[in-house]
């Protein structure tokens, strides 16, 4: 090839290579191009991306992701078809990777395939574009029969931050399957109110430890003071994990008179419950925490006695 490697003046005669008989040297003209950062580029590597060689073809679909755009989308949306499930897989990635609300235009179709993988890979790849018109399409992929999807549609509406899907997310709080419910209770971050906060109080008392986490961490984003006595009693669960985000969130609201009772939460052999017991006790900067803190001063984890270190000397800031 005549082309020095760093010259992209050319891109035509890039592209020349995609008709060697040589899958190796189609791979070649494939990664010349995508080095390119081209657009011209692009209609080439889509069809690359359609090439005899799965090699060829895997080369194309994990180089798109380089770029963006609806010419972009269209090819990566024809590799999710692929039959290779490396070549399916690359796509479904690349797409994860735009940014341009149009690149959702070849997306949306995608939704109602009959494919499983692809709906899955068309939602992933919708999530971060916010395009308004995909609000319709997920809320209606909330009656798919897979729980993946389901969650997926969920997170796409989520997203968008769209105050009248919330009847929607309500009811996929209540879906049955416990993923779809813990995607949903997660995404309530976005708004406040009634509703909200109703729904988030419900997932405290989910049958399942991951929804009552996702709750209790939300419900420093969209609850409000009212919420402290489900918050405190998420302090008693089972699952530590819970217990560390309902301390987490405590500290967020500011709820002073939560401090006596995650103060002899310090003595739990979990150092990352302890770590963040000692923070929360700083923030709240209760007095009647010394007590708990103090034999934590030379903690074994490092992090749990800075985190003492530091809100003792908070707490005693605010005494000065």
């Amino acid at each position: 090839m005549s082309v020095i490697f760093e010259d992209f003046s050319d891109i035509d005669e890039l592209a020349e290579d995609l008709n060697d008989p040589s899958a190796g040297a189609r791979i070649m003209a494939v990664i010349e191009l995508a080095d390119s950062a081209d657009p011209d580029a692009i209609p080439h590597l889509a069809r690359a991306i359609e090439d005899v060689d799965a090699g060829v073809r895997l080369q194309a679909a994990e180089r798109l992701t380089d770029f963006d755009g609806p010419e972009t989308a269209a090819a990566l949306v024809i590799a999710l078809s692929d039959a290779d499930e490396k070549v399916r897989g690359a796509a479904a990635a690349s797409l994860t990777e735009l940014k341009d609300p149009e690149a959702a235009t070849p997306l949306l179709p995608c939704i109602a395939s009959a494919d499983e993988f692809v709906k899955l890979a068309a939602l992933g790849g919708l999530k971060e574009l916010r395009r308004a018109d995909a609000l319709a399409p997920a809320i209606e992929a909330l009656n798919d029969t897979s729980p993946e999807v389901r969650a997926a549609a969920v997170r796409v509406i989520g997203w968008l931050q769209d105050e009248t899907a919330l009847p929607a997310l309500m009811a996929a709080a209540r879906d049955e399957d416990v993923l779809v419910r813990r995607t949903a209770v997660a995404t309530f971050g976005f708004t406040s109110g009634t509703h909200a906060e109703a729904t988030l109080v419900t997932a405290m008392s989910d049958e399942n430890w991951q929804v009552r986490e996702a709750g209790a961490e939300t419900l420093a984003k969209a609850g409000s003071a009212a919420v402290e006595a489900e918050l405190i009693a998420a302090l008693d669960d089972e699952f530590w994990q819970v217990r560390l985000k309902a301390v987490r969130s405590l500290g967020k609201l500011g709820l002073k008179a939560a401090a006596p009772k995650i103060g002899p939460m310090m003595s739990i052999d979990i150092p990352n419950l302890r770590k963040e017991c000692a923070a929360v006790l700083g923030e709240l900067a209760d007095p009647g925490s010394v007590v708990y803190l103090e034999d934590f001063r030379d903690d074994t984890d490092p992090d749990v006695r800075k985190n003492v270190r530091w809100a003792l000397d908070k707490i005693a800031q605010g005494a000065a």
